[in-house]
């Protein structure tokens, strides 16, 4: 099930107007509370008539009490982040365990290593991938299909960001120049030779953190990046989503969306944009598809259609899984992106310093986008190309896949069988050492 929103920038609310956002978190978590008992009492009735010694469980009227308590309880709780789920992957025609680990940590991020527990060593370069994955509600286990089309040929290191109503505001702030230094910082930790992708809304950031590298000399600057469906130039075919934050401006968003975090979570009293703000924005755009999906699931249910039903939550397990996001870095990023438009206009600054994507020579740079992508319009993600001047031309290449909106740039069939060769080969092509083929070069090509 690909919606388009799934997994995109930053969502804007659907509210039309101010609300008195600051008590807003403490109400929802009231409400939480509240429906707890119904949850747990619609629970039980489920079991009830899904016991098989139960008479009703075999009768319509049963099988629809039992579909309506669990739609109920799906609805009314808080979804915990999921687990990857990736303890395998097929190399050569062989199964090889994956052992995931952590290699670098910060209070808003750590660094997840795929390590693939190899007998013997590969006959073909793997390079190193560093996959930063989006940082705007959902979680990085969002990027799992992404991860497991890579990890036959690559060594896979991802992004994994924490809800920000786990950390204490004693561990300080979190905003868009601190994102940049965490790229940067986690490169470092990589020792260099490596390549990065940026889904989505880490293509600013990750194009502003290989610009101040590269402006530095740095050695450990990236071998190539990957830009997907971002918003490098908003102003290109503006969506929805950009002619919204264009239309309310910054103070608008600090007024209305900006709460704290409440007690007993870690991070209480912590200004952030809440998570379930966050999943009204995403479900408010395919409302009807949504509710459609609900509809479909109660019928599953009454059906007996297991695998139908299955799919269905795991979908929605994933989707309905979102994480709260600092204030200060939620509003930097509305503001320096879709407000003023500062990285295209050469406006934007790291730390005081100005962000100069020409002085970025050494790193070759892909842009992908989907035909069909609501949320970064066709042609955001290209600007990169006018912003990068001094690449050379046969280090840089786009690709826009037909037929797929903003979540297939990234995932499901034509992501697995026509965008992630074109990616491998690009990183292969550009991998210091790789022998670079004929047949790498032609790929290649096909994707300009």
């Amino acid at each position: 099930m690909a919606i388009g929103e799934f997994g995109g920038a930053p969502q804007m609310p659907a509210a039309s107007g101010p609300m008195l956002s600051t008590p807003l978190y403490w109400f929802y978590e009231l409400s939480h509370a509240a429906l707890s008992p119904s949850r747990a009492l619609a629970d039980v009735t489920r079991l009830y008539f899904k016991n098989p010694l139960n008479p009703l469980a075999h009768t319509t009227m049963g099988k629809s009490i039992a579909a309506g308590c669990e739609l109920f309880e799906r609805s009314t709780r808080r979804y915990g982040k999921p687990e990857w789920g990736i303890e395998s992957t097929l190399i050569g025609g062989e199964r090889v365990p994956v052992h995931i680990s952590s290699i670098w940590e910060r209070p808003f991020c750590q660094l997840l290593h795929f390590e693939r527990m190899l007998e013997h060593p590969p006959h073909r370069p793997q390079p190193k991938l560093l996959i930063v994955a989006p940082m705007s509600g959902h979680y990085a286990t969002l990027l799992r299909g992404t991860v497991e089309a890579f990890l036959p040929n690559h060594d896979v290191y991802i992004t994994d960001w924490v809800d920000a109503r786990m950390v204490p505001q004693t561990k300080g702030r979190f905003d868009l120049d601190d994102y940049i230094d965490y790229v940067i910082s986690m490169l470092h930790r990589l020792g260099g030779g490596c390549h990065v992708i940026a889904v989505c809304q880490p293509s600013v950031p990750v194009l502003a953190a290989v610009a101040r590298m590269e402006a530095d000399n740095d050695p450990y600057a990236p071998q190539s990046m990957v830009l997907m469906g971002g918003p490098i130039d908003t102003r290109n075919n503006p969506t929805g989503v950009n002619k919204l934050a264009e239309q309310r401006g910054i103070e608008w968003f600090r007024r209305s969306v900006i709460t704290k975090v409440p007690f007993p979570h870690p991070g209480v009293m912590r200004d952030v944009y809440p998570g379930f703000l966050q999943l009204n924005g995403f479900v408010s755009m395919n409302l009807n598809r949504h509710l459609d999906a609900h509809h479909e699931l109660f019928f599953h249910l009454v059906d007996g259609d297991g695998d139908s039903a299955q799919k269905h939550r795991e979908f929605y397990d994933e989707y309905l899984a979102v994480m709260d996001l600092t204030a200060e870095f939620y509003l930097q990023t509305v503001d320096t992106v879709f407000v003023r438009h500062a990285l295209p206009k050469g406006e934007m600054t790291h730390r005081g310093q100005r962000v100069d994507a020409a002085a970025i020579r050494n790193c070759a740079l892909l842009t992908i986008e989907g035909e069909k992508d609501d949320i970064s319009g066709v042609g955001q993600t290209e600007a990169a190309h006018a912003l990068c001047v001094n690449i050379p031309a046969d280090r840089k290449a786009h690709y826009l896949q037909l037929g797929v909106g903003h979540y297939g740039v990234f995932n499901g069939s034509r992501f697995r069988a026509e965008i992630a060769p074109r990616i491998a080969d690009f990183v292969l092509s550009n991998h210091a050492g790789a022998a670079i083929t004929s047949v790498h070069r032609r790929r290649v090509s096909a994707v300009r």
